[in-house]
């Protein structure tokens, strides 16, 4: 999978133009400020018609601007692709030529694994980053995920409602025995979801870990969950979760929330058996957190056949030389969109296109 052109207008401060990388690493270079994160944020919009940096839509349009334009011409599955995202009253995708019901039909077609500097907040930040990281993973992965947590979030969504209203009557407990029902089997679906998709990737980002620190450090990674998970089907578990809302019925009647459920799961991270968000430092969190997104992109590779498209964007500037070769010696034959202050570095190692960017400018070299 590779992207042959990138087309905007209106696109935040980017002037209106394209970009054309080559398949192998291009560098996007330039001063602070001056739109290389927005490229990226634009090649990443494809993958799912959301921005990694929590954006609204209408923040992605100029401020110069009413609307904004994007489309992608791509190779994927052996034969070019077009995609056009549309920015304006509402957001609208179109895809080879049709128009799609929902944004959303983008998920799977085109992929690509981003790392940006705030994504150190996955190793130190609050837990639902962490969830946030597996389940957009997994949706490249499996598209049909994205389905099983729209479902969790509506009937969690219905149960905090009923809780909210305080009510000890009847017909609330009635209601609630319902929702208890649903809300205990799509919890269980995401459950055991997100351990398939850690089964497969821990074993590549432990590795990854290892290459990264030299063989000095060890990464481990597991899932932290309310439920028993070990051997365990989808019944098995859809039966614990009832039984543990059914128990915390009164806590969450008084909170007005729902404390039991796969939202309150986590992602743990030790580096040699100690906690990471609490004592890694910020080297070792961006090794991680590097660990992470190059297992997402071989995971990607191996269960779709496709290899992703690499966004990085600053990887390289709190890095020493040797991580920098690591990355380099693992990412060399992926489409790579790297941005950076001072090319001359990544540079002299990648021999791959080079673009620079100023004022929302792009020029190659």
């Amino acid at each position: 999978m590779f992207i042959r052109r990138l087309s905007f207008s209106g696109f935040r401060n980017l002037k209106e133009g394209d970009l054309s990388p080559g398949q192998g690493v291009n560098i996007l270079y330039g001063d602070n400020a001056q739109g290389k994160t927005n490229l990226l944020e634009a090649c990443w919009l494809f993958t799912g018609g959301k921005s990694f940096r929590g954006a609204k839509d209408r923040e992605c349009v100029s401020l110069s601007a009413d609307e904004a334009t994007l489309s992608l011409q791509f190779e994927a599955q052996e034969r070019e692709q077009e995609a056009t995202l549309h920015f304006g009253m509402r957001k609208a995708l179109t895809l080879n030529g049709v128009p799609q019901r929902s944004v959303s039909a983008i998920t799977g077609r085109f992929c690509a694994v981003v790392f940006c500097p705030t994504h150190l907040q996955l190793i130190s930040g609050a837990p639902d980053g962490r969830r946030r990281f597996m389940d957009a993973a997994y949706c490249q992965v499996r598209p049909g995920y994205a389905g099983v947590m729209r479902d969790y979030q509506r009937v969690l969504t219905q149960r905090n409602a009923l809780l909210k209203l305080h009510r000890d009557d009847d017909l609330t407990k009635t209601q609630l025995d319902i929702w208890d029902a649903r809300m205990a089997e799509a919890a269980a679906k995401v459950t055991l979801a997100r351990l398939a998709y850690l089964k497969k990737l821990v074993p590549l980002a432990t590795a990854f870990y290892d290459g990264l620190s030299g063989g000095r450090e060890q990464l481990t990674l597991s899932l932290s969950t309310q439920v028993e998970t070990a051997g365990v089907t989808l019944g098995e578990l859809a039966a614990q979760y009832r039984a543990l809302l059914q128990k915390s019925r009164a806590v969450d009647m008084a909170a007005g929330f729902s404390t039991v459920g796969a939202h309150r799961e986590d992602l743990c991270l030790d580096i040699n058996a100690v906690s990471a968000g609490k004592y890694a430092s910020q080297g070792q969190q961006r090794s991680a957190v590097l660990a992470l997104k190059l297992s997402e992109a071989t995971l990607l590779k191996e269960i779709s056949g496709e290899q992703p498209v690499a966004l990085l964007d600053d990887v390289m500037s709190e890095l020493d030389v040797a991580r920098q070769d690591y990355i380099l010696n693992h990412i060399g034959d992926w489409q790579v969109l790297i941005t950076c202050c001072d090319p001359v570095a990544i540079e002299r190692q990648t021999g791959g296109k080079v673009f620079h960017i100023q004022n929302g400018e792009i020029t190659e070299k």
